[in-house]
């Protein structure tokens, strides 16, 4: 019977792959935009924070209404946005007034592809009858991490053999993965976590202890994560001397690289691990990546650390996911967007906090890093109190059961 879900399995492998598309691929043309186009660089950061700001949206709106169109439209509908959004990259910003507009018009579209993807992945995998669904969640979200390495190495292999000028090409090429996948998930089994109506609200979520630790530990796994993954390329450039270009694929590559390692480990040796201790260790490997970012006396270390980063905030995302589903099993699809939004909303501040120290200390880059200690320090604290409190939390079977 478990069998016939692979098929299930692949599309979500997929789905993840188009999130990494999403991501990965338009911001390795920012540069590209501003010579061709002539868009001011301010307004360029800002196709990132839209593309993260229209995520968090969407987290909010499948929290709500989700349930109510099914999994299998939502999820189609993820595909086809991501598809749709990344041809129109290629096509509307030569027909629109504006080139701007029509690439941000665009990134929002695949935004709300992405953000689907990224709020029902992890519910229709944790529905299927697998045996011991931490380890495959934590191999789902390691394709993530694959999508994103494939991206920034096969564009930028392409754009070396044809040219950076004929983006709009690779562009439709990318665009061909989700609207592949719609087809898989037309016709693969999908499951509901719950039958309909008993899914926990919004208000009953929020009404659970555990759930709030559970946010606090996806804003600092987002942060964590994101934070290093966004400043890699900078330590890259200034340890080794190397234009950015090549910057892009030792620093946030490399790190996109050892955080897949860490998920597709778990997920083929966690049946064997403890994965709280395996999170504690994490955390604590995390929090020395930030300081060897942060003190080390050379910069060959700083980059060693914002590499080896990226293994140690591996597990945090799908491991608070596999918790909580396990400790509330009719949380449902508003509990799953509720994660995510956290995870998203973390990865929105952390980078910001860094920006901000920064500045503040005549640019010095490692300040901001020392700063952003906090985010794994906090995420530390949180699991070891989940470890201690997990044998007195029993797993919610029923809306009005509370626990703590």
């Amino acid at each position: 019977m478990k069998s016939k879900y692979r098929k299930t399995l692949i599309a979500c492998y997929l789905g993840f792959i188009t999130q990494a598309i999403t991501a990965n691929f338009v911001p390795l043309l920012f540069l590209m935009f501003h010579r061709t186009y002539q868009i001011s660089l301010g307004k360029i950061a800002f196709i990132s924070t839209v593309f993260f700001f229209t995520q968090l949206l969407v987290d909010l709106f499948c929290a709500k209404y989700v349930d109510k169109i099914g999994y299998r439209r939502s999820v189609v509908a993820s595909e086809v946005l991501s598809g749709v959004g990344l041809i129109g990259l290629a096509v509307l910003p030569e027909l629109l007034p504006s080139p701007y507009v029509g690439i941000l018009v665009s990134v929002m579209i695949y935004a709300i592809g992405s953000g689907l993807i990224e709020v029902l992945g992890s519910p229709i995998v944790e529905a299927c009858p697998f045996d011991n669904k931490e380890s495959v969640m934590s191999l789902l979200h390691s394709f993530y991490c694959w999508g994103s390495v494939g991206v920034i190495l096969l564009s930028t292999l392409f754009f070396a053999i044809f040219g950076i000028e004929n983006w709009k090409i690779l562009a439709c090429i990318w665009a061909v993965i989700p609207l592949y996948n719609i087809f898989n998930f037309l016709s693969c089994p999908i499951e509901s976590l719950t039958e309909e109506g008993e899914g926990m609200s919004i208000s009953q979520l929020f009404q659970i202890p555990i759930f709030w630790i559970a946010i606090i530990l996806m804003i600092c796994a987002g942060a964590s994560e994101i934070s290093m993954a966004q400043w890699a390329s900078a330590y890259a450039e200034s340890a080794l001397n190397i234009p950015k270009s090549l910057g892009d694929i030792v620093g946030p590559c490399l790190f996109a690289v050892m955080m897949g390692v860490s998920r597709s480990f778990y997920g083929k040796y966690g049946e064997k691990l403890d994965l709280i201790k395996f999170m504690i260790g994490s955390g604590v490997l995390c929090l020395v990546c930030y300081l060897l970012a942060a003190l080390g006396p050379f910069p060959i270390l700083n980059l060693a650390g914002c590499i080896v980063c990226g293994f140690s905030v591996g597990i945090m995302w799908p491991g608070t996911i596999s918790i909580t589903s396990g400790k509330i099993p009719l949380g449902g699809t508003a509990m799953f967007a509720l994660l995510a939004m956290a995870g998203d909303l973390g990865g929105s501040i952390g980078p910001g906090v860094i920006g901000v120290v920064t500045q503040n200390a005549n640019d010095n880059l490692k300040a901001g890093m020392l700063a952003a200690c906090v985010f794994p320090v906090v995420l530390i604290l949180s699991v070891l109190f989940i470890r201690k409190k997990r044998a007195e939390i029993k797993p919610i079977n029923q809306k009005t059961e509370s626990f703590l």
